[in-house]
């Protein structure tokens, strides 16, 4: 087996909302691991996702640091580059929907809106991320990807991208204060900001 760390506490931008990834690649079902704690996969499914160039496999090369390997080899630095990454529009097309679907519910009187505030926060950073590595070559697997688009950032007040940041937070770690009502209502209000910018950047995508 081979264990990495990636992720924030191997970019060097760790703050107090940071969890630490982790990755455990094996051979087979390992009831050693946590699914809880670590991101759990088979070599043959790392290898695969290089060779489509997959923007994780590109996350882990570019961040992965090796914690423990059972044979003393890095096992993705064998790997090399991974593939030139080709499904942009796709990934894009896909996060816009999650986005617009999300929306949609939070706007419908949804009893979940921590859950959709998630979603919408999922959506606009895996879609910054998958537009920056495949129109501009650049790998920014940050929260904050949607804020680092030189002339084309996610143009939102600070208070909502937080608050946005804070429901992932509270759905995946179950940490945290409930978010209250007026924050969700203001942040909703800025939700068609969100749609525009989308909906410009997907004009780029080749």
């Amino acid at each position: 087996m081979h264990i990495y760390a990636f992720g924030s506490i191997c970019r060097g931008d760790i703050d107090i909302n940071s969890d630490i990834d982790l990755l455990a690649i094996t051979k087979g079902f390992d009831l050693r691991f946590d699914p809880n704690t670590f991101s759990i996969y088979s070599y043959s499914r790392i290898s695969e996702l290089w060779k489509e160039g997959n923007p994780f496999a590109w996350h882990l090369f570019s961040e992965a640091k090796l914690i423990y390997s059972f044979d003393g080899s890095d096992f993705i630095q064998t790997l090399g580059n991974p593939q030139k990454y080709n499904n942009c529009k796709k990934d894009c097309n896909k996060f816009y929907n999650l986005f617009i679907n999300a929306f949609s519910s939070i706007t419908s009187n949804s009893h979940s809106k921590i859950f959709e505030l998630s979603t919408i926060f999922l959506a606009i950073r895996n879609f910054a991320t998958c537009y920056l590595l495949g129109e501009k070559n650049i790998k920014d697997f940050s929260r904050k990807s949607a804020l680092h688009i030189n002339g084309k950032s996610l143009k939102i007040s600070d208070s909502t991208y937080k608050i946005l940041e804070h429901a992932r937070i509270i759905s995946t770690r179950g940490l945290g204060n409930i978010i209250p009502k007026k924050d969700v209502l203001n942040a909703i209000e800025e939700f068609n900001i969100i749609k525009k910018w989308m909906e410009e950047l997907l004009k780029e995508v080749k």
